[in-house]
């Protein structure tokens, strides 16, 4: 069976070019820009680039320079030294960090059951329904690429342990709290 083979045209292909010096934060920041940093820091990476957006993910934003992307959703995350996401799961979707700069550790599982460090160039792919957690360990800012792939029709939600939800309400109130929850739900106990 044979299929047919086209060149698109440069507006076609325009569509499908992201510059790494034109990257935009995550418009999900500027969303909640009224939280304190401390508290993005708790759930986000300090600053988000999306690269490719499937046309259903809104958890990173709303735009990037490749929108509609088959299911795949992929960024750079630049994050201070000792500052990285919470605990997470992703309930249908595959996450891969590659690590472009520094020094970036991996918790897996709740409670704690793995812990990985991995150095520039390497590679961890985490598969859905998995509780994982990564912070800058090294002394100098950490740039990842993050690749979230296998989303289906928009229908990947994540999620977050009660913990967190604990930690949020405890540092920077309810509504703080609240807002957080909006956007990623709390797993029951």
């Amino acid at each position: 069976m044979t299929h047919h083979i086209h060149t698109p045209s440069r507006e076609e292909m325009d569509a499908r070019l992201a510059r790494f010096a034109a990257l935009q934060p995550m418009t999900t920041a500027k969303d909640l820009a009224w939280v304190p940093q401390g508290a993005m820091d708790v759930v986000f990476a300090r600053k988000i680039m999306p690269v490719m957006l499937d046309d259903g993910d809104k958890l990173f934003g709303r735009s990037a320079p490749i929108m509609g992307a088959a299911g795949t959703t992929m960024f750079i995350s630049i994050m201070p030294p000792g500052q990285g996401p919470c605990l997470h799961s992703h309930t249908t979707t595959y996450e891969t960090f590659m690590v472009l700069e520094g020094s970036i550790e991996y918790d897996i599982g709740e409670p704690l059951a793995h812990r990985y460090q991995l150095e520039k160039w390497d590679t961890l792919s985490v598969p859905p329904s998995i509780y994982r957690a990564f912070r800058n360990v090294g002394e100098t800012d950490a740039v990842q690429l993050t690749v979230i792939s296998g989303l289906v029709a928009g229908k990947d939600a994540v999620s977050m342990p009660q913990s967190v939800d604990d930690q949020l309400k405890r540092e920077f109130g309810e509504k703080v709290a609240d807002a957080f929850r909006k956007l990623v739900p709390i797993d029951p106990k």
